[in-house]
């Protein structure tokens, strides 16, 4: 894949949402009246921040935010929604490898955590029969095409969920499976988020991370568009997920494996 060939998202730093990522204007912060509280009871309504530093982008493609030592970076918008439906996704992702090596029961509910106009949405509703898919995003354009897309293939199992910067608005230890894909580098909050994912799992429900392998200088995609295993573990430890596997089939991407830590 050359680099003509890449979006707009790993060429240019953008500002706006993306399939479940963030936009560069954050939530406005809530207002607290200092003088009506306690300092022990404003100390727990203040944001936790463990993990998270703010100092000037290292790296043009990112914004001001670092999570456990990893600029985040920028995010592509609904304007790129063709680039997640291109025509030779599957030979340069290998989607349908990564499909099958997810292992879906027909009775899963699997959740697609960044779904943009639900390219594996709907690719997973009929590996899920007798269960359903939850295409989550934060971009009401991105909903309205799951929604147009549902109705013209008449599908019954895919529901769109409205979700938020901090929070997928999963249902709590329901999910079998939440599928992220090349969204999560892009979070600016990965801890909220990742805490929000942990909860809505089920006793034997697994994360499915997909991100380019960073480790990898050939796989031709911008520097922090791409995440380690390591990285990706210390991450998702902090939120008390652990490792399981990472499965190395697909082209240039890493299939990271995680669940509830025991």
């Amino acid at each position: 894949m050359s680099l003509s060939a890449l979006p707009t998202r790993w060429l240019l730093p953008m500002c706006g949402s993306v399939a479940f990522s963030v936009a560069c204007t954050q939530l406005p912060t809530e207002s607290v009246n200092t003088t009506s509280l306690t300092a022990e009871r404003h100390t727990l309504m203040a944001p936790d921040t463990t993990g998270y530093e703010f100092r000037p982008a290292a790296d043009p493609n990112g914004i001001s935010k670092y999570y456990k030592g990893r600029q985040i970076a920028h995010v592509m918008g609904h304007e790129g929604a063709d680039w997640l439906e291109r025509p030779n996704r599957n030979r340069e992702e290998g989607t349908d490898i990564l499909l099958r090596e997810l292992q879906l029961k027909p009775t899963d509910v699997v959740a697609d955590l960044g779904a943009g106009t639900g390219y594996f949405t709907f690719r997973m509703a009929p590996l899920v029969p007798q269960g359903k898919v939850l295409a989550v995003d934060i971009q009401s354009e991105m909903l309205t095409a799951i929604q147009q897309n549902k109705a013209k293939q008449h599908i019954t199992n895919v529901e769109a969920v409205k979700g938020t910067t901090q929070n997928p608005n999963l249902p709590a230890n329901q999910v079998d499976l939440v599928l992220i894909v090349d969204a999560y580098h892009e979070f600016d909050y990965p801890r909220e988020m990742m805490r929000a994912v942990r909860a809505s799992l089920t006793p034997t429900g697994r994360v499915a991370l997909v991100e380019y392998r960073a480790e990898d200088p050939s796989v031709p995609i911008k520097r922090l568009h791409k995440l380690s295993i390591d990285q990706a573990r210390k991450e998702m430890a902090a939120v008390g997920l652990e490792f399981i596997e990472s499965v190395e089939t697909l082209p240039q991407q890493h299939l990271m494996f995680f669940q509830r830590a025991k």
